[in-house]
């Protein structure tokens, strides 16, 4: 891991105060909405530049194991999302809702580091990662529609426009990008290189955005963070049990047991952020939800790891 992606916790956590430092600053919290969206499609569109979307097939050559990956992660997840979600945030539908959008998304990058921490098998998780992402995209307002449609604070159609803009149009970008550099893979490789710090930048720019256009707001409800923290704790501890015990009923190796938990455990918070911070712009504890999701998530990421190498042995 690179030296950012290392201190992404840190960074976003730095984001976080420093966009609510700037919220009480008038000109600031009334000027920082029009930086979020341009910031979020650029972060996305190198996001999509450095997953290779185009060997999502690649992915269904071991059966077993993509399937079982994409039960836990697309029916069974989303349904004890919604479970955690009913018992410890329902009395608050912006919270309730941030928790979901951040649980039923994969992750499709760091997770990838843990598993090789793990010694678990990085050539599968890396078969599954185009699958996972191009499935998040598309189910993912199917989710929110389904679990959140009560709450109130969804209104479908700017969500279906928001998912246009800034998951479709970086989408196409990347595409189109790709196509035009099909053959000079060495003149591909070196903008790869050359961005790939970039969407943690990116990311946390717009969050330093989003906190201080809310700021005030913000500060006012910190408190909530802690209504996260058991939920957060709960869905961790639950799944990773649930992946060991489906890898060993389905007789997987160690290294694929490995591989089944953190691709079942990591989240995609950047991307899932990226929409919370557009369809819900007027809702900042959604997004609120979101962030304080990886300041837990990388934490007990590496705990985990260690828990594997343990079972390892």
């Amino acid at each position: 891991m690179s030296i950012i992606e290392k201190a992404y916790s840190f960074i976003i956590f730095i984001a976080v105060v420093l966009g609510i430092a700037l919220g009480q600053v008038n000109v600031f919290e009334q000027q920082a909405d029009l930086v979020i969206m341009p910031l979020l499609v650029a972060m996305l569109y190198i996001t999509f530049l450095q997953i290779p979307l185009t060997k999502i097939t690649k992915a269904f050559r071991n059966i077993k194991f993509t399937y079982t990956s994409l039960l836990i992660n697309f029916i069974w997840t989303p349904v004890l999302a919604w479970l955690l979600a009913m018992v410890f945030l329902a009395d608050n539908p912006a919270l309730y809702l941030g928790f979901i959008m951040l649980m039923v998304t994969p992750c499709t990058d760091w997770y990838l580091i843990f598993t090789g921490i793990a010694k678990g098998n990085v050539a599968l998780s890396t078969a599954i990662l185009p699958l996972n992402l191009f499935l998040q995209v598309i189910l993912l307002p199917v989710y929110l529609l389904i679990f959140g449609g009560k709450t109130g604070v969804i209104n479908p159609t700017f969500l279906i426009e928001s998912i246009v803009l800034v998951l479709l149009v970086p989408l196409v970008l990347a595409l189109l990008t790709k196509g035009v550099l099909r053959n000079k893979q060495h003149l591909y490789d070196n903008l790869i290189s050359t961005f790939s710090v970039l969407p943690i930048l990116f990311l946390s720019l717009a969050i330093v955005a989003m906190f201080a256009s809310q700021g005030q707001m913000l500060l006012a409800n910190l408190d909530l963070m802690w209504k996260m923290l058991l939920p957060i704790l709960l869905f961790f501890v639950i799944n990773f049990i649930i992946s060991q015990q489906v890898g060993k009923l389905m007789k997987f190796p160690f290294s694929d047991r490995a591989s089944l938990s953190l691709t079942t455990l990591a989240r995609n918070s950047p991307i899932a952020l990226a929409i919370a911070m557009t369809a819900f712009s007027d809702q900042p504890l959604v997004a609120l939800a979101l962030v304080i999701g990886p300041l837990l998530e990388l934490p007990i990421l590496a705990i985990i790891t260690q828990v594997l190498l343990v079972i390892r042995k």
